[in-house]
């Protein structure tokens, strides 16, 4: 009698387990199917074929050619940007500051400093603006293949950025306490005056000549300078050393990227030495000043020296527009985007192909 009621119960227990033993096999048995067969749910289903580059002849070497001409020129307006907003700057700004300055207006010895410190920041501006551009043609004559995936547009508004900031610490310098201040009190109060000394507005009353040639030249103007002439000696020498190699059929045509890069470096050379005429001249005037306080100087010399010290960022753009075809193209780029809204051509500045050998 236990027995069979125990079979009763087991029975009674095994009953309702058997729909799910089914039901969990005829899941697998889907799951399976639908893992051997797909074909089977493809025909309710739209077919989606991904598109691969590879599978069109030349795609891939289109994109990467489009991608890199894009880089290029991004890379191109922001370098040329800068240079250009630097020297129309010192035009439009610089050069009535600088006549206000010579005018000599009567003023408070503060006012006089915060005009004569643009002055400063935007001279510096240009001329970092001309370092940036040697630094960045070196950097294409040297490593042409990889010059886009180093020179990036990000990088460059960094190094924009930063030649910016240079300047704004440079040219507000005086305004932290390198100046005048202490000899021109000295004055206003030996003449039984009080409250703040009233001047006449002029550059060499309110800027400390120490900070002119110490600071000014020698760390800031001279410097770069010098490592302009060494950079653009380098670019010669490398373009040349690549123009007189034999080129292999197969190598695409690098004597023409590079005779171009020989063009737009004879190009920043010249720059480089209308740089060098202007500036030169007004800093040893100031170094004569400071070292040779008895000399005497004509003042129609210091006259011409500033205006050849303006005049050089006014000559520019013109240089840029006249001899370098790729400035000139960035510069109409910018004028037809931002103030026509008509796009213009792009430039080709697309780097040799790579040779087996490189």
């Amino acid at each position: 009698m236990r027995e069979e009621t125990e079979a009763q119960q087991g029975g009674a227990g095994a009953a309702p387990a058997a729909p799910a033993l089914r039901s969990r096999a005829a899941s697998l048995r889907s799951r399976a199917g639908a893992t051997e067969a797909p074909g089977a749910r493809a025909e309710s289903q739209p077919v989606t074929l991904p598109l691969d580059s590879s599978s069109i002849p030349g795609a891939s070497d289109c994109a990467r050619c489009v991608a890199r001409r894009a880089l290029g020129q991004t890379v191109q307006v922001a370098r040329s940007s800068a240079s250009f907003v630097a020297d129309v700057a010192v035009g439009a700004l610089v050069i009535p500051l600088a006549i206000l300055i010579n005018i000599g207006p009567r003023t408070y010895f503060h006012t006089c400093l915060k005009v004569a410190c643009p002055v400063l920041i935007l001279t510096q501006s240009s001329i970092l603006a001309l370092l940036a551009i040697a630094v960045d043609r070196y950097l294409r004559v040297k490593i042409p293949l990889r010059y886009k995936t180093v020179v990036t547009p990000r990088r460059a508004v960094v190094a924009i950025t930063g030649c910016w900031v240079l300047s704004f610490v440079v040219g507000l310098t005086p305004m932290f306490g390198w100046n005048n201040l202490s000899v021109v009190e000295r004055d206003w109060l030996a003449n039984g005056s009080v409250g703040e000394p009233v001047i006449e507005c002029q550059f060499e009353k309110v800027i400390s000549m120490e900070y002119m040639v110490y600071f000014n030249f020698f760390v800031w103007v001279l410097p770069p300078l010098l490592l302009m002439v060494l950079i653009y000696m380098e670019v010669f020498y490398l373009i040349r050393k690549q123009l007189n190699k034999k080129v292999s059929a197969s190598s695409g045509d690098p004597q023409k990227y590079y005779g171009k890069e020989l063009k737009i470096a004879k190009s920043l050379a010249l720059i480089l030495f209308l740089f060098a005429l202007s500036w030169l001249p007004l800093h040893i005037l100031n170094c004569v000043t400071l070292f040779c306080p008895s000399c005497h100087m004509p003042r129609i010399l210091i006259y011409i020296a500033i205006f050849l010290s303006h005049g050089n960022s006014a000559m520019n753009p013109i240089v840029y527009a006249f001899r370098i075809q790729k400035f000139r193209v960035t510069f109409l780029k910018i004028w037809n985007d931002h103030f026509r809204c008509r796009p213009a051509p792009p430039v080709d500045e697309d780097p040799p192909a790579e040779r087996p050998d490189d």
